[in-house]
């Protein structure tokens, strides 16, 4: 009876925001905004339709899934040569930018939390690096923006979130060798086996993957829905393979999105474009709605204290202002750019779900940490999803008059499809 309640009143949830998806376009209400909300609402704190804690199977399975599928998809969005070669602001920021937003972090976290070790400080920092671009969704839609600012902020936030992990990986297991007996030196061969046999698994199911989506489309023999489903399997089985290898799963799904873009044909790649579109939304729905809001925000709420709200308000404004600041200074880039780009650094679904990793891990003060996330994380799905449609108007009549028709931000690049989102109709 109660398990039905629960399905009753999610699907009814559902419905309710398809009903007003079109609605919201282009104002300040956004999607995450709405799920977070039906989500607190179902919770204990309030309803009490849903009453699940973080080690039920059923809210591992989802964190579990949308995060593979988040990280091959954000990925395989990405062609690498291209960016390389085209793209100087997303490669600026992260190459330059993310390692700043880690190291400020770090240094800004361990200064805040007195009882934090070095290497918990630089958890919470790696944790709050992603950035999820789909919260300022009016932002990377909007064709007012130009398409290289636009393109920046849809490839940081596809690329961050995978890069992050191996970073996340070596200071959690400095921070766990800091409280065993064992020493650095076993944690941190445990954490590059991790690294390296998730690379690996992710290099050999990409390659082998995309022969076989290629041999599927060209032999006639695989339907195109079952292209788009194979997907969702060479995803898992990456996962699996890194998993029994003694390597990390979530790295080889990152590494098999890289590989099948850059090695697949454009058909081929078109599939998966597809495929994402329903798939990743439906999750990362559910992700926001279950997981976020009716189970792992409301765990955090009576725990807040002021400096854990300070260290969320520094993340989303100094830390990542500074970051993007300094990766962009060797480029004539406008200060309103720079600030333009360096408040939308929204922070969700990675972060979210990076958790689960830390959780696995039982460190000292991981309840610190995961109250720090989940405050940050609340932060950023209203700030950013309420100034994204009103800056984004504001900055594209600004930096057209500052700029002008051959400033940086002007450059002519070619448009790469980003994490699915609703399109903005202003």
């Amino acid at each position: 009876m109660e398990e039905s309640l629960s399905l009753v009143a999610i699907v009814l949830c559902v419905l309710i925001a398809a009903a007003i998806s079109r609605r919201i376009q282009g104002t300040i209400i956004t999607l995450p905004m709405v799920y977070t909300v039906m989500g607190l609402i179902l919770s204990g704190r309030v309803l009490g339709v849903i009453r699940l804690d973080l080690d039920n199977e059923f809210i591992q399975i989802i964190a579990e899934v949308t995060l593979i599928l988040v990280l091959f998809t954000d990925a395989s969005h990405i062609d690498v040569r291209r960016l390389i070669r085209q793209y100087s602001l997303p490669t600026l920021l992260l190459a330059l930018g993310l390692p700043l937003m880690m190291i400020l972090g770090t240094i800004v976290a361990a200064m805040l939390f007195a009882e934090f070790s070095f290497w918990e400080a630089a958890v919470l920092a790696i944790i709050l690096s992603p950035t999820d671009a789909s919260l300022g969704q009016a932002v990377v839609t909007n064709p007012k923006v130009p398409v290289s600012i636009r393109q920046a902020l849809n490839v940081e936030s596809g690329l961050n979130d995978g890069i992050a992990m191996p970073f996340l990986l070596l200071a959690l297991n400095l921070a766990v060798a800091e409280e065993s007996l064992l020493g650095q030196a076993h944690f941190l061969q445990q954490a590059l086996a991790q690294i390296v046999f998730g690379v690996l698994a992710g290099v050999i199911i990409g390659f082998l993957g995309s022969r076989f989506i290629a041999w599927g489309q060209k032999s006639g023999w695989m339907s195109k829905e079952f292209q788009k489903l194979s997907a969702l399997a060479l995803a898992l089985l990456a996962y699996g393979l890194a998993d029994l290898s003694g390597g990390n799963g979530f790295i080889a799904a990152f590494v098999m999105g890289v590989m099948v873009t850059n090695i697949s044909t454009t058909g081929e790649t078109e599939r998966i474009y597809e495929f994402a579109e329903v798939s990743v939304q439906g999750l990362i729905m559910l992700t926001f709605m279950i997981v976020f809001g009716a189970v792992m925000l409301p765990l955090a709420l009576d725990k807040i204290n002021i400096t854990m709200l300070l260290y969320a308000i520094l993340s989303l404004t100094v830390i990542r202002l500074l970051s993007v600041g300094l990766s962009l200074i060797r480029i004539n880039v406008q200060r309103v750019t720079v600030g333009f780009l360096g408040w939308f650094g929204p922070r969700g679904i990675a972060s979210i779900l990076y958790i689960f990793t830390v959780l696995e891990e039982d460190l000292v003060n991981e309840t610190v940490i995961y109250n720090v996330v989940m405050l940050t994380v609340l932060i950023s799905i209203f700030a950013h999803g309420i100034t994204a449609a009103p800056l984004a108007k504001w900055y594209s009549q600004r930096i057209k008059a500052v700029a002008g028709p051959k400033g940086v931000e002007m450059k002519d690049v070619v448009e790469m499809p980003g994490r699915p989102t609703h399109d903005w109709t202003g």
